[in-house]
C-alpha cells in the first residue's frame, strides 16, 4: 500500500512539473508562488493561485476536501490564540498534517506572520522566513491559514492584533505547526 501511495504522490508531482513548465510563469517567482511586498517591506503571500486566478501560474494543491470547523473558542491571552490557530490549523488540512515525531532532516521551515482582523478573521500573511529549497511550502503554509480562518474574536486582546507561526514541513511537503511540537 505504501508503494502505491507513493507512485501516486510521483505522478500528481509530475503532472505540477509538466504544467509548471508549460505556464508563463515570469522567471522571477518561485516555481509558481509570487511573494508580493507590503508597503512595510514585509513580503505577504497572495490567495491561492490553485484557482486559476494567478498570474499563469500552475499550482496544484492535493489536499482533500475542506472540513468544517467548530466554532472558536473565546481566547485571553495571545500564547491561547497561537495555541489555538494551530489546532485549527492542523484541524482544518488533515491531509496535509503529520502530529508524531519532527523528522531529524526537514525539507522546508517557513515563518508566517498571521496578521488578524478583530473578530479573527486573516487580514494578511506576512512572509518572516522564505525556505531555501521547497518555496511552494509557503504558499501551502498560506492556503491552510486560510482555511482554518477565522481564529476567534480578538479585539479584546492587546493590539497588534498578530502571531507567527512555523510550519515544519517533512519530505512528503506535509507540516507540523511547531507551535504543537
Amino acid at each position: 500500500m505504501r508503494c502505491i501511495e507513493w507512485c501516486c504522490r510521483l505522478g500528481v508531482a509530475g503532472v505540477a512539473l509538466l504544467a509548471a513548465g508549460c505556464s508563463s510563469t515570469p522567471s522571477g517567482s518561485a516555481g509558481g508562488i509570487v511573494v508580493t511586498t507590503a508597503r512595510g517591506g514585509t513580503p505577504t503571500v497572495p490567495e491561492s493561485s490553485s484557482t486559476g486566478t494567478g498570474q499563469g501560474a500552475a499550482v496544484l494543491h492535493v489536499r482533500g476536501p475542506s472540513v468544517p470547523l467548530p466554532a472558536p473558542k473565546t481566547m485571553r491571552t495571545w500564547d491561547d490564540v497561537r495555541v489555538q490557530a494551530a489546532e485549527r490549523i492542523v484541524s482544518a488540512n488533515p491531509a496535509g498534517t503529520y502530529m508524531g515525531a519532527v523528522p531529524d532532516a526537514l525539507l522546508a521551515i517557513p515563518v508566517l506572520e498571521i496578521e488578524l482582523n478583530g473578530d479573527g478573521s486573516v487580514r494578511r500573511i506576512g512572509v518572516l522566513r522564505q525556505p531555501r529549497q521547497a518555496h511552494d511550502t509557503v504558499q501551502l503554509a498560506a492556503d491552510a491559514v486560510r482555511r482554518a480562518a477565522p481564529f476567534g474574536d480578538v479585539s479584546r486582546l492587546p493590539r497588534p492584533w498578530k502571531f507567527t507561526e512555523t510550519f515544519l514541513f517533512d519530505d512528503d511537503r506535509r507540516f507540523k505547526p511547531r507551535t504543537l511540537d
